[in-house]
């Protein structure tokens, strides 16, 4: 496993946006792990996020992209950072983007999108903090195709659950990618995270010790993707 992937899965214990225990998830289903992404709420903690984000990209994507978009709500600082990171790690001026919930209907800006408009032809990267459902990007790419004829170059999220998403047989991921035709890649998945983090003390203490581990084993075996 690469370098960064592990300096993150640290850094999302250490920020509290990974946690272990017992939590309910919108889906309802009984989860031994939770994530949050607006626990970054430092400046340190969004400056490091934009970096990972942009290394990932880097990796699974290139550099060959115009925009780095983020649905509302969570994706809109997700985009800004992003888009700072690349530029400080490769040079790379990418414009940001993201929509609004509520169409802004008065003054210079008014319209469904924040940053900078969109443009036929640009070629769009979208970021977000993990896929569940896959609802956020129905949602939001007939608003992009709406805005402009782009072209979607691939969805990058920070964890992949690698659960069965709303068809029961593959990952949310997977289905997106299937119903929209766009790779969708993470900077890691639950499956690394759980292989580092066992039994490796992190700030002191083990987060996934034997017992945490065989509940995440029960869980995959029964939402996990086939």
């Amino acid at each position: 496993m690469e370098q960064y992937k592990q300096e993150f899965i640290e850094f999302m214990v250490e920020s509290q946006v990974l946690k272990f225990g017992d939590f309910t998830l919108k889906s309802g289903r009984k989860s031994p792990f939770f994530m949050n992404a607006g626990a970054y709420v430092t400046g340190d903690q969004l400056h490091r996020l934009g970096l990972y984000y942009a290394r990932a990209i880097h990796d699974n994507f290139g550099l060959d992209f115009d925009v780095v978009f983020g649905p509302a709500y969570k994706g809109i600082p997700l985009s800004v950072v992003t888009a700072i990171g690349l530029h400080e790690l490769y040079g790379k001026e990418a414009r940001y983007c993201s929509n609004r919930k509520e169409v802004k209907d008065h003054g210079a800006d008014a319209g469904n999108l924040l940053g900078s408009d969109l443009r036929d032809g640009d070629r769009v990267i979208m970021v977000e903090d993990v896929t569940t459902s896959g609802k956020s990007i129905d949602e939001t790419y007939p608003v992009l195709k709406g805005a402009a004829d782009v072209d979607v170059k691939g969805l990058i999220v920070s964890l992949n659950r690698m659960e069965v998403g709303k068809g029961g047989v593959v990952t949310a991921q997977q289905e997106v990618q299937e119903k929209y035709g766009f790779p969708v890649a993470s900077i890691v998945s639950m499956a690394e995270v759980t292989e580092y983090l066992h039994n490796r003390e992190v700030q002191g203490r083990v987060v996934i010790d034997d017992e945490t581990k065989a509940a995440i084993d029960q869980y995959y075996a029964q939402y996990g993707a086939k």
